[in-house]
């Protein structure tokens, strides 16, 4: 396995370094294929449960277990490509949450993360694995409550991800205070979760490290965080952009050929605000247009069909297979930035050795790595 000069990052027995996290992003973006790639280079490699399942010509009464199975089956193809670090990223908000929690303890699944919700109940529903439970969390208040909520069962978590305000997709924060540049920067939230953390790990007498993530982009964001207090970082977007990525490439291409101008908040039938890259579909809902809605699975607990101007779930499946028109990509604040697709191994070697320079762990010199080299926009 790959090693740097970067320090480990450590929950338990698993121990990943470089300390880079691939963000769980659904619908069907992040599989076995980016997930194992970043596994393979020392990395945690993340399928997002999200979505998986194919219902065409299916029954909706089998949506849980369509679900699982596809999740089964991303896990397992997986674990055939590489024996690094896997963890599966599941939304609370998800109707079938409980199933796919049970899946991937079943699969030996090594981290589950979880957000989108506080996953007060994960615990319980993992009880015995293991499987790491690390919950992604948006203020030191929630990881507070998350603690005190699994003490009661017995548990701690044997991780945290702080996600702040610049990330992509869907974002805990107000949409007010988004949109006002009022809600909290990372590296203040870092430290009230560091805090939290902190006291859990004097009770429990290990390491409960604090991964941050939202709006990093680069190895120099990493040095950032990892010399504030974090045990890790995790990045979503860059990894978009990979080969191993298993969007198909007109998603990607979104990415590579966009500007910060094109960056937008939008209200998710989630309950929440999400961040994406504004198109004529998101043009098309500013302007007040509603998009059909036929729901025959209610995917999420927090969605009204009779409500909503959409279906995310479709929105996000069509965009996944290169129907970018026929829904959206989500993005951090940095995305834009993106200007080529490069190999997942070619990514990580340019992170780590700039996060090294940054961190003085190694002299600077340029280019740090091969995939450095030019900056013209394509693949």
């Amino acid at each position: 396995m790959p090693r740097t000069r970067l320090p480990d990052l450590v929950m338990g027995d698993l121990v990943a370094n470089p300390p880079i996290v691939q963000g769980g992003m659904g619908v069907r973006i992040s599989r076995a294929g980016l997930a194992s790639a970043v596994a393979n280079e020392g990395g945690i490699g993340v399928i997002a449960a999200v979505g998986l399942g194919d219902f065409e010509h299916q029954p909706c009464t089998r949506y849980a277990t369509i679900n699982a199975d596809a999740l089964r089956r991303e896990l397992r193809a997986a674990r055939e490509r590489t024996t690094g670090i896997i963890g599966v990223n599941i939304m609370v908000a998800l109707t079938d949450y409980a199933s796919l929690v049970r899946a991937s303890v079943e699969e030996g699944a090594d981290i589950i993360f979880s957000g989108a919700g506080l996953p007060l109940a994960l615990p319980e529903l993992a009880a015995g694995a293991r499987t790491k439970l690390v919950p992604i969390v948006s203020s030191g208040r929630a990881a507070r409550l998350i603690a005190k909520k699994w003490a009661r069962q017995r548990r701690v978590p044997d991780a945290f991800v702080i996600e702040g305000p610049r990330a992509g997709g869907h974002l805990g924060f107000p949409r007010g205070d988004l949109d006002r540049g009022k809600a909290p920067e990372l590296d203040a939230l870092l430290g009230e979760v560091l805090e939290v953390a902190d006291g859990i790990a004097r009770g429990c007498g290990r390491p409960v490290p604090v991964i941050a993530a939202g709006g990093l982009f680069d190895g120099a964001d990493i040095a950032r965080v990892l010399s504030h207090g974090a045990g890790g970082a995790q990045l979503g977007s860059r990894f978009v952009c990979t080969d191993e990525c298993d969007a198909d490439l007109a998603f990607k291409m979104v990415f590579v050929n966009s500007t910060e101008r094109d960056v937008a908040l939008i209200d998710s039938p989630v309950g929440m605000p999400g961040r994406v890259f504004r198109n004529s579909f998101i043009t098309h809902l500013e302007a007040g247009h509603k998009h059909k809605v036929v729901c025959r699975y209610r995917c999420l607990l927090t969605c009204d069909p009779k409500e909503v101007p959409y279906c995310i779930a479709e929105a996000l499946t069509n965009a996944a297979a290169g129907r970018v028109e026929e829904g959206f990509v989500f993005c951090g604040t940095e995305g834009w930035r993106i200007d080529r697709i490069v190999p997942v191994r070619d990514l990580i070697a340019e992170l780590v050795a700039h996060a090294e320079v940054a961190l003085g762990l190694r002299p600077a010199r340029a280019p740090a790595c091969p995939s450095d080299e030019g900056s013209a926009r394509g693949v």
